[in-house]
Parts: structure tokens; C-alpha cells; sequence
């Protein structure tokens, strides 16, 4: 059974960077999924979609992370990642990866997604 599993630091200071990975596993690789996105959940708030990433290496973000977020792929170890410099304490949230065979822009629908993550907690203290 597919698998998708996020790993990351947990606590990141603000001002610095987060680095998330999100880790593919079971009988299908990540090729039979066109789409690996990014999703989170901060406290008290719904989920925002960040971005996304194809397996052709084409990336589309949020427009409110854009200019601070990046997402890469890294087929030979069936995992993606993500980096969000300069974190600040509204940055705390879980963090999710999700994959789908289609494009879906700012969805944060689980339904629209072939598999969704556990989610890994990410913490930026003030």
C-alpha cells in the first residue's frame, strides 16, 4: 500500500529555515502520481494549500508563499521536499504531503488526493 510519510525538525527559531521532506513508499512509486503537494493546518485556522510540484519538475505555489517557499523532487529517493525561510511563529502548523494523478491548484480537499500524509507538527515559538 502506498505510503506517504512527512518528516521534519519539529521546533524551528524564527528567522530561520524549515525543511520538510515527505517520503513515498509501497508497491507504487511516485511516478503513478503526477502531483505531490504541500498542505497545512495552523492552529485554530483551516487548511492552506502551499504548492505543489509535478513529476516533470514544474512548481506551483501559493501567492502568499511564493516568494518565500520551494519545493523539489527527488525521484531517486522517492521523496520531496520543501524549505520556508525565514519562519515566523504564524508558521506553526501541521504540515501535510498529499499526491494526486491531477493538477488541483489550492486544494485542500482530501478526497481530491490519491493519498494524504500523517502530518508532522512544526512549531516556531515567538
Amino acid at each position: 500500500q502506498v505510503q506517504l510519510q512527512e518528516s521534519g525538525p519539529g521546533l524551528v527559531k524564527p528567522s530561520q529555515t524549515l525543511f520538510l521532506a515527505c517520503t513515498v513508499s509501497g508497491a507504487s512509486g511516485p511516478t503513478a502520481f503526477h502531483y505531490w503537494a504541500w498542505i497545512r493546518q495552523p492552529q485554530g485556522k483551516g487548511l492552506e494549500w502551499m504548492g505543489v510540484i509535478s513529476y516533470t519538475g514544474s512548481t506551483y505555489y501559493s501567492p502568499s508563499l511564493k516568494s518565500r517557499t520551494s519545493i523539489a523532487r527527488h525521484t531517486s529517493k522517492n521523496q520531496f521536499t520543501r524549505q520556508l525561510p525565514t519562519v515566523t511563529p504564524e508558521d506553526t502548523a501541521v504540515y501535510y504531503c498529499a499526491a494526486s494523478m491531477k493538477l488541483h491548484l489550492g486544494a485542500t480537499n482530501k478526497n481530491l488526493y490519491g493519498y494524504w500524509g500523517q502530518g508532522t507538527q512544526v512549531t516556531v515559538p515567538s
